[in-house]
């Protein structure tokens, strides 16, 4: 048996590469926090129209019916380019947790990039713009609530149930995870490139050791963080899930630290790219349940 990614999952990550490389996201991420979707939401349809948000809604809703595999491809692609909005809750959660009259009325809005979900987990992403809430009737009197990421628009909403176990749950989680990972490999493209560009006494500083040694251990920890999230994948397995969601935010943390560490004084300006994935790690670290809550759920397993 070949544990590996199929000629199809590789054509479908190099046609979302393709199109969110051309879409401008990091215009869209800084418009979407300060607050004009519009960016945003047109780069949400246009994956919407190439299948993503139908990946897990069954054919019956006018879905695709695929697998988690293709769910993490998919998120990695999102993670690397950074791409803003309520992915991980209408693409991933909302096609598990939505049953019965509310699976018939959302999900083939939501499999066509029509309609958008949240969940609260507690708190919930992007409710301003979202259609349904998972765990509440109404997105009412919703309290908004900063984040470190200035993208991350979350709510406080009243009434609402936290999602906090369950097969929906462990689904959302998969997804950060696969995000961790591709913002992860983002940081350290970046990082290899400044290296190569970036001169001090007459030399690229990539040419120095310490450099060097730095770029790899962030690549080794992605390598090993990748198949665990695929893995996870695979098994559907809460333990499995938590390890690799773990896994994936040390690695993707540690390509955070070290691409700040490479690229200098220049990693701290607001106009370069490199903040934005430097505060989506830092929240997605702590999003879906931190590493304490996730290290404890593989011990109790």
């Amino acid at each position: 048996m070949r544990f590996a990614l199929s000629a199809q999952h590789r054509d479908f990550a190099t046609s979302l590469h393709d199109y969110l490389a051309g879409a401008d996201t990091p215009g869209a991420v800084r418009a979407w926090g300060a607050g004009r979707h519009e960016p945003g939401l047109t780069i949400l349809r246009g994956l919407a129209e190439m299948g993503v948000t139908a990946l897990l809604v069954g054919e019956g809703h006018g879905g695709l019916g695929a697998s988690p595999v293709d769910l993490v491809v998919a998120f990695e692609v999102l993670g690397y380019h950074v791409v803003p909005g309520p992915l991980v809750e209408t693409a991933a959660v909302a096609p598990v947790a939505l049953t019965g009259h509310a699976a018939q009325r959302w999900l083939p809005s939501l499999a066509a990039g029509k309609a958008f979900a949240t969940v609260p987990v507690p708190l919930a992403l992007d409710a301003d713009i979202a259609d349904v809430v998972v765990g509440a009737d109404a997105t009412g009197d919703a309290e908004f609530v900063r984040s470190i990421d200035p993208a991350r628009r979350l709510f406080r909403i009243p009434g609402a149930t936290p999602l906090t176990g369950g097969e929906a749950f462990d689904t959302g989680v998969l997804a950060v995870a696969a995000q961790l990972l591709g913002a992860g490999q983002w940081l350290l493209d970046a990082s290899v490139a400044y290296a190569k560009q970036r001169r001090q006494y007459g030399r690229p500083i990539g040419e120095y050791q310490a450099v060097k040694h730095l770029l790899a251990d962030v690549a080794t920890h992605l390598e090993l963080a990748r198949p665990l999230v695929h893995g996870a994948a695979v098994t559907g397995s809460p333990r499995d899930i938590s390890a690799a969601k773990v896994k994936a935010g040390d690695a993707a943390y540690l390509a955070a630290r070290t691409a700040l560490q490479v690229h200098g004084a220049i990693g701290y300006t607001a106009e370069h790219d490199l903040g934005l994935r430097l505060t989506k790690v830092r929240a997605l670290v702590g999003a879906w349940g931190d590493g304490r809550f996730h290290r404890e759920r593989v011990l109790a397993r």
